[in-house]
């Protein structure tokens, strides 16, 4: 059986620079291990974890019950919950992501220079990578699969609340590597004891390469504004929903019903609803029974509040990601009064429209500056693993090197290989 390391308090800078400096030793086996050995890696991890699942089961539900002892939030709860149906997803995850091409070698461009130079601009891996992240333990599967397949050891630093979840599946994740030849260190786990362990993830410039943090909006601002470490910045999820006057409106609260109840805990469910003044008439009181129905509760502008139940909103409810089944709601003028509205409140991360009229959803497409933005399409779908990326590592919504949900490709950098006949300059 592989070890992950004292999970003691009084973890120092000193302990996590010797978990990267492992990793980087295992990331230098990694970085040129073959496709097959990758992939063989990542099947023996999908079989690992659902021949494991008892025992990942059984430390997932001591976490959830401290945390609904703690009086953690439902929302909260169901991130951090697994089941036999999510373990499942999370080994499909690892299986899809073996299917996938390899990145590593890829040639982005390439061509010979008039002075005959043979030119390659190649993929390759980051080497070291560090994940800070909340509550859910599906991501500490998610990113050691996309991980391993990029090239990249992971440094996994999850939440005290999946301390339990977290600590089994690494176990599980490592021994699976290990059966298969590569470095157990591809793998491993920062412990989630002490607050100090962010920090010095944070103070690792050298050892290493990028952070990425996903979770609440709390966390990213602070590993953004003091990591010493290059962060790639996932975001949160503000997503709205517009309905527009050229909407089939049997198509729209399908739509909209999806984005906001399908799964409320997660960054791209629909957190605010636009709809036109134009088909307001017709539309709002389907879609309030609807949603209330559902179990919605709706923060809604003067001509919302007209219906029983809904709440009066303010600025501050319109720009808030609930995560719960609350939803901002208003009907607006036109067109530009969606696009205004959107820029001022959006978070990035994805909104939709719902038109047949495709002048609009052109518009809407051209002038939205989102990570993702849909047309005829719930929000729910940005997804790595919608997007047939496998899982994901993340959804970036900023504009350097990686933006929406971050697969493979974002997972590496590039270097430029030169092939010379004795030139000289």
């Amino acid at each position: 059986m592989t070890t992950l390391g004292p999970m003691t308090s009084g973890t120092t800078d000193q302990d996590v620079v010797d978990l990267a400096v492992r990793a980087r030793e295992a990331a230098r086996v990694l970085a040129i291990a073959t496709r097959a050995q990758k992939d063989a890696a990542l099947e023996a991890m999908a079989d690992a974890l659902l021949a494991g699942a008892p025992a990942l089961l059984g430390a997932n539900a001591d976490d959830v019950a401290r945390a609904e002892q703690g009086g953690t939030p439902p929302n909260v709860v169901d991130r951090l919950r697994l089941t036999d149906d999510r373990l499942a997803g999370m080994a499909q995850g690892l299986r899809d992501v073996a299917g996938l091409p390899d990145p590593v070698g890829e040639v982005v461009r390439g061509g010979t220079l008039a002075n005959g130079l043979e030119l390659r601009q190649v993929r390759v891996p980051f080497g070291v990578v560090g994940m800070i992240y909340e509550a859910r333990p599906n991501v500490t599967a998610d990113a050691a699969g996309i991980c391993l397949k990029s090239g990249n050891a992971v440094l996994l630093r999850g939440s005290s609340s999946a301390a339990a979840s977290n600590a089994a599946i690494v176990e599980v994740l490592r021994e699976a590597a290990a059966t298969t030849g590569l470095p157990a260190d591809v793998v491993q786990l920062v412990p989630s004891d002490s607050r100090d362990t962010v920090k010095a993830l944070m103070r690792a410039r050298g050892h290493v390469d990028v952070l990425i943090p996903r979770g609440g909006a709390g966390l990213i601002r602070s590993v953004v504004a003091e990591s010493t470490v290059p962060v790639i910045e996932t975001g949160v999820g503000n997503c709205h929903v517009y309905v527009d006057r050229g909407a089939d409106l049997d198509r729209a609260l399908d739509i909209v019903l999806n984005s906001k109840t399908h799964r409320t805990s997660v960054c791209n469910s629909a957190e605010s609803l636009l709809v036109h003044a134009d088909v307001a008439e017709v539309f709002l009181p389907r879609v309030v029974a609807a949603l209330q129905e559902a179990g919605v509760t709706i923060h809604g502008d003067a001509a919302f509040t007209a219906y029983n139940g809904v709440v009066a909103a303010t600025d501050e409810d319109f720009a808030t990601e609930y995560l719960s089944l609350d939803v901002s709601a208003a009907v607006v003028p036109d067109l530009d009064a969606a696009l205004a509205h959107v820029r001022r409140f959006s978070s990035g991360h994805s909104d939709a429209i719902v038109t047949e009229d495709q002048r609009a959803a052109r518009r809407f497409v051209a002038e939205v500056d989102s990570a993702a933005v849909l047309v005829n399409a719930s929000t729910r779908f940005t997804d790595g693993g919608e997007f047939g990326f496998g899982a994901e590592i993340g959804i970036s919504t900023q504009k350097l090197h990686a933006r929406g949900p971050m697969g493979l490709p974002e997972m590496t950098s590039t270097k430029y290989v030169v092939t010379g006949d004795g030139h000289v300059r």
